[in-house]
């Protein structure tokens, strides 16, 4: 059963290690990476919207409302953000949760466990996190839950030149979701032609 929590895809980037264009109209066995991550989404939310900037026609076929950065010149993934949290304050909803567009692979409980953790750790903000043993936690600050309520402070610190996600969730007491990372990452996001042959890896093997 979904949860009663809209969703939101972040297409905004600009793709430049893959060669320019829209990563997530790339295809993985056969599929475009978006509607796989449609797939993976769709099942956990109560209605899904998409960040993309640009001519929104490209996406038409998706079926998903396309909504732009609310600031020009694609001051990042923050302006996804704050793009889905206006969205979602028109659908009367109190959260999101955001997932990257170029990652088809995430966790099929995420909504579910970002929400517990939320809960749990009575967190306004919750990031989706794996642990390397070498890194330790590694937080994937594109996949998260954030309140709508906060979207007025997001859009006063974009606007004062705040762009990297954690640095502002640290601001408002984020707290972090630990997912497993084996038997590979599921936040890994496809950036170059070599993570599309890692990709295709993967469905073979355990999709």
């Amino acid at each position: 059963m979904p949860a009663d929590i809209p969703g939101v895809i972040l297409a905004g980037g600009l793709a430049r290690r893959m060669g320019g264009g829209d990563k997530s109209l790339k295809t993985l066995g056969g599929r475009p990476v978006l509607a796989r991550v449609i797939d993976r989404l769709r099942p956990q939310v109560s209605a899904v919207a998409l960040n993309a900037n640009g001519d929104p026609a490209r996406f038409a076929g998706f079926g998903l409302p396309v909504v732009a950065d609310p600031m020009p010149d694609y001051p990042g993934p923050l302006a996804g953000v704050l793009a889905g949290l206006d969205w979602a304050a028109g659908q009367a909803a109190q959260a999101i949760v955001t997932v990257a567009a170029d990652t088809p692979f995430f966790p099929a409980d995420l909504v579910r466990r970002l929400q517990a953790t939320a809960k749990a750790e009575r967190a306004p903000l919750v990031l989706a996190a794996t642990r390397d043993p070498e890194r330790g936690t590694v937080r994937h600050p594109t996949f998260g839950l954030w309140p709508v309520s906060l979207r007025g402070d997001l859009r006063t610190a974009l606007a004062g030149g705040m762009r990297k996600i954690v640095l502002w969730t640290d601001r408002h007491g984020a707290a972090t979701a630990i997912f497993d990372a084996d038997p590979f990452d599921p936040f890994f996001n496809l950036n170059t032609p070599d993570d599309m042959l890692r990709a295709e890896h993967i469905l073979k093997e355990w999709s």
